[in-house]
């Protein structure tokens, strides 16, 4: 486990965390920064305590939020039925030639183009 020095609201602390989640964990702190910093600057609340309570409850507000529409999603995802796949289109020439002529390289260029709008349009992806 490592250990790492954070400052929220401009006190240090020296966190300890696994040696794969430094990011993510200071990602948190400055979440934690944030929503604590914006509670003191809006001037209502001065005790580092109290700022520190509600900017806690603020954060697992938006996360219990965040958790019940992603449950809704699912739930409408899984009722949703599944659409039906597209057909495959024809394959097309690649390149369109006239008997006589070899077409213009604009004319080949838009000709690939819309080649490969068909292939990616094929199965809704885009890779």
């Amino acid at each position: 486990m490592n250990q790492i020095e954070v400052q929220i609201m401009g006190q240090s602390y020296l966190l300890g965390c696994p040696a794969d989640g430094e990011s993510q964990l200071r990602e948190a702190v400055a979440r934690v920064d944030a929503a604590m910093c914006g509670i003191r600057d809006a001037g209502k609340v001065k005790a580092r305590d109290r700022i520190a309570v509600l900017a806690s409850l603020n954060l697992a507000f938006d996360l219990v939020q965040r958790e019940q529409d992603l449950a809704a999603a699912r739930e409408a995802a899984a009722a949703a039925p599944a659409p039906a796949p597209a057909p495959a289109p024809a394959p097309a020439p690649l390149l369109a030639y006239s008997s006589k002529v070899a077409a213009s390289p604009d004319h080949r260029a838009e000709a690939l183009i819309e080649r490969l709008d068909q292939a990616l349009a094929s199965d809704g992806r885009l890779l």
